[in-house]
Parts: C-alpha cells; structure tokens; sequence
C-alpha cells in the first residue's frame, strides 16, 4: 500500500516537473518546439516572391503517419504532384509535423511532390492581383516542375485558395498538360460560402446601384490602402470558430504534461498566428469579381483581356469539402462539379472543419488518403 502512494507521489511530482518545463518552453516560443518544415527540399525555382520547392525521395522504409505506419513505395507514379497553396496561411500546413506531414505521405505513396510558396508580400507588393498569381506565376512554376520532373503531364492538389488559382489557369485552355487536379475546401459558390455568404448577397444590390449610377469602381482605391496585413488575417481565421480558439488553450492546460501534444499545440498555433499579407489588388479582385459578382460560380472569370471557362476543364476532378467548414460550406465547394465538363469528376466529404480537413489530426485518414488513392489511379 505504502509502496502505491509512493509510486503515484512520485508520478504526479514527475507530471508536474514536465507540465512546468513545457510551459515554460512554450511561454518562451522554445524553437524545439516547433516541429513544422522537417522534411527535406530544394528550391528549383524563383520569379520574385515565388519559389518552387522540390521534395526528394523519402531515406526512410516507414513513416509514422498519424497513429499508423506507412510504407514507402518503391517505385514512383510518372505523374509528379504540385502542391498549391491558398494566400495568407503558409506554406508550413503541408509539412506541419514529422507524422502529419502531407508532402511526406505523398512521397511515401510514390508521387513525384513539388510545392509552390507565394512567399511573403509586403505593402511593396499590393500590385499583385489574381491574374498574377493564377496566370503568370502558377504557370511559371509549372514549367519549372515539368523541366526538372521531365514530365509533360503534372497533377495540382491544390486548397482553399490555391485552388481557384488552379482552376481559373485550367480554365483558360492553355495548358493541356493538366493531367489531373484535386481541390480542397475550395470555395467555387462564394454566395454560398456559409460565413460571409448573406453579407456578400446583400452587398450585390448596392454595387450594381453604384455602377448603373457612378464611374467609381474599388479598383480606382490605390491598391496599397486596400492591402491586409497578415496578423488581420490570423485574427479573422480565428473568429470563424471563436469558440474553439478559446477551448484550445485549455486543452494545452489539460495536456502540458505532454511534450509532444504541447509542440503539436505550438505548432499549429505558429500557422494560425503567423499569417501572411492579403496584397491589395488582390483584395480588389476578390471582393468585386469572386465575392460580389459571383463569377466562379457562373463558371466564367475575365481578368482583363483573358477569359477563363470553367467548361474547359475536362481533365479528371476531385473535390473535397470539410463537412464542419465553418469558412466555406460544402455546396460552395461542390458547385465545380456542375461547371467542369470533366467525365470523370468526384465528390467528396471529409471529417474537419476549414483547416482540419486538410490538416488536422483525422486528414491523414481520410483527405490524404481519398486524394491519395483517385491520384494513383490517374498517374501512369
């Protein structure tokens, strides 16, 4: 009896040596904490703020994969993956911890794995619309991705915002290597993107009175006032789910006698809080043609003198949507399935909300996996 009170003293005082060290450790922002970007990569190509990463084979014969083992194949799909991501959350999400780590699962599954990162712009860089992220630089990076790959053929996997850049390019006609394209929680139906939704149908009455009536446009706003800085954009994200940014810190409470939950916690944490800058004429664009007009979910967006067609897309489509998005609901993500002309086209639900479905601790499960398998099947 006497042994068991020692025994269980002697725990508890360890606990609470362990909860006080990774407290304090994560008080003081202790970088062993941070477990995102182990994986090893290359940088194969810059054209000014954007770099394209290139992700080599994996040493290893297993990797942990959230609370299972993955083997690594042996051989490589000929269809090599480019990974697109949205704006403001960065590129961490895709390499975010040893075992929830996308660009390794894919590696492990055989797939060639590119990632392009937009970098990070500043109020310097408010000239940067949708046209130059969707048709300058995703194009540029993918013939960086196909000369060093050597393949003609490319697949985007592309979230949130990174895929409507995805697929207002393919929308053009332009590129006919285009082999395959996988959409996460990519909201197509921004009347329908459940938070902002009533606010973005409200405002359409007003922007049409304003342009029947006056030459004013918001694009004349020079593009600098009109420029979102990344701490905004960190704290918007939060407030989709105030509720669960609370409960979170008392989780960490509950689990600091845990190193590895406490360096999940401040990893994660790292993403959500160090969001990027919105440029300006980004803004611009997203607030008249994607979010007021509605044009993605017409399936037609001109940006200038190009026009993109979603009809056009006919290569195979999967789209997945978190089924507790609080950001972007699921019939906005699935309304590309009635625009592509695409025979081959999928639906699907996956468990998370708007950063859990890509990221969180069930994705590996099921987004990961569900992408994983329709790729391999496309891929050779």
């Amino acid at each position: 009896m006497f042994d068991r009170v020692r025994r269980y003293a002697h725990s508890v005082q360890t606990n609470a040596r362990e909860a006080l060290t990774n407290g304090r450790d994560w008080l003081a922002n202790d970088p062993d904490l941070y477990q995102a970007e182990r994986t090893p990569y290359r940088v194969i190509h810059r054209l000014g703020l954007m770099a394209v990463r290139y992700y080599p084979p994996l040493e290893e014969s297993t990797i942990p994969v959230g609370d299972a083992v993955e083997s690594v194949a042996a051989h490589e799909h000929a269809v090599p993956i480019v990974l697109v991501p949205p704006l403001a959350a960065s590129t961490l999400i895709f390499d975010l911890l040893p075992q929830r780590s996308l660009v390794r699962y894919l590696r492990a599954r055989g797939f060639a794995v590119y990632l392009i990162d937009w970098g990070e712009p500043g109020r310097n860089d408010a000239h940067l619309g949708v046209r130059d992220y969707a048709l300058r630089l995703l194009p540029d990076a993918l013939t960086a991705v196909r000369a060093h790959s050597g393949s003609p053929d490319v697949s985007l996997m592309a979230y949130c915002m990174g895929g409507l850049f995805a697929l207002i390019y393919a929308g053009t006609g332009r590129d006919y290597g285009i082999r395959n394209i996988v959409t996460i929680a990519s909201p197509i139906d921004m009347h329908d993107a459940t938070l902002a939704a009533r606010a973005l149908r409200a405002l359409n009455g007003p922007a049409r009175l304003v342009r029947r009536h006056t030459s004013w446009r918001i694009h004349q706003i020079d593009p600098r006032l009109m420029h979102v800085p990344g701490w905004l954009n960190g704290v918007a994200f939060k407030l989709t789910n105030p509720i669960g940014s609370l409960t979170t810190y008392l989780s960490l409470l509950r689990g600091l006698g845990d190193r590895e939950f406490v360096a999940t916690h401040a990893t994660f944490g790292r993403w959500m809080g160090d969001m990027l800058d919105y440029p300006g004429t980004l803004v611009q664009d997203f607030l008249v043609t994607l979010w007021i007009d509605n044009a993605l979910a017409s399936g037609t967006v001109r940006l200038g003198e190009v026009e993109s067609d979603l009809a056009s897309i006919d290569c195979p489509l999967l789209a997945i949507a978190g089924e507790s998005d609080q950001l972007v609901g699921v019939a906005s993500v699935r309304r590309i399935m009635a625009l592509v002309t695409s025979e081959d086209r999928h639906f699907e639900l996956a468990p998370g909300g708007h950063a859990g479905v890509f990221a969180g601790s069930e994705a590996s499960a099921h987004t990961w996996r569900i992408a994983a398998d329709w790729l391999a099947k496309r891929s050779d």
